[in-house]
């Protein structure tokens, strides 16, 4: 599965499962974009042991929720690198916020970042992958609560159900030119996302009970599949949602 002389772009590259992927695909032979909005410092490190690894990386500043960030991203990486071949929409936040008290800025901010940078970061690369005429792959890092309520997280849920169909439409209308469309659904992952669980012991223990497998994921463990889906040997998926669980999804109290 080696990435030599490909080149990619990972949105929210530098923490949690976007620094993971970032690294696993330049350990690959990638060259990479490194997209940060906060924690510039991160980024410049992930930088620099990737460089210090032989492979190429840059960072760019780029805010997803904005067309024209994106439109940067890209820019930016054809500048360094000639082309773009991987897209890897991570970026996401939620609000932990039910359909009853979620405000109308939380709502919009869920949706903007998780939902519509991956719809335009899907129009920009695939216009760019279409005239270079190779093809590629774009990869949606999305949940398993695109499929799975979670009560009290209501946005969040609602821009991930929206990334499980933008995967599924975009994969039939791209596979003409040679782009899969790939998604990815992790479960509960060991990332900043999820400190406010790991960090109370009780509560990991409640959920760690609840999975089949008996703990969270490492970030390693979701990169791991998204260079495979990255690869020449994942040549025939698309339109596609892999979970990544440990089981959590299908999980049941025996009763």
């Amino acid at each position: 599965m080696e990435l030599t002389n490909k080149v990619a772009v990972i949105t929210g590259a530098n923490s949690g499962i976007g620094r993971a992927i970032t690294l696993a695909l330049a350990k690959k032979g990638a060259s990479v974009t490194i997209d940060y909005v906060v924690n510039e410092e991160s980024a410049e490190e992930l930088e620099k042991e990737i460089i210090k690894m032989g492979d190429k990386a840059i960072m760019v500043d780029a805010d997803v929720s904005k067309i024209s960030d994106l439109q940067k991203l890209v820019d930016k990486t054809i500048k360094s690198f000639g082309k773009i071949d991987i897209l890897v929409n991570n970026a996401g936040i939620e609000t932990r916020t039910s359909v009853l008290d979620s405000s109308e800025e939380q709502y919009d901010k869920v949706m903007a970042v998780n939902l519509k940078s991956a719809f335009f970061s899907t129009q920009i690369a695939a216009k760019q992958m279409i005239k270079q005429g190779k093809g590629g792959r774009i990869i949606n890092i999305s949940s398993v609560h695109e499929d799975w309520p979670m009560p009290g997280n209501t946005p969040y849920c609602c821009s991930k159900g929206g990334m499980r169909m933008l995967t599924r439409t975009t994969g039939v209308e791209l596979a003409k030119y040679g782009i899969n469309v790939v998604g990815i659904g992790p479960g509960a992952v060991a990332t900043p996302i999820n400190t406010s669980t790991m960090s109370n012991p009780e509560k990991l223990q409640k959920l760690d009970s609840f999975i089949p497998v008996g703990r969270m994921a490492k970030p390693d463990e979701i990169a791991s599949l998204v260079v495979w889906i990255a690869s020449d040997d994942s040549s025939y998926v698309t339109a596609a949602t892999f979970f990544v669980d440990g089981g959590i999804m299908q999980a049941s109290p025996g009763l």
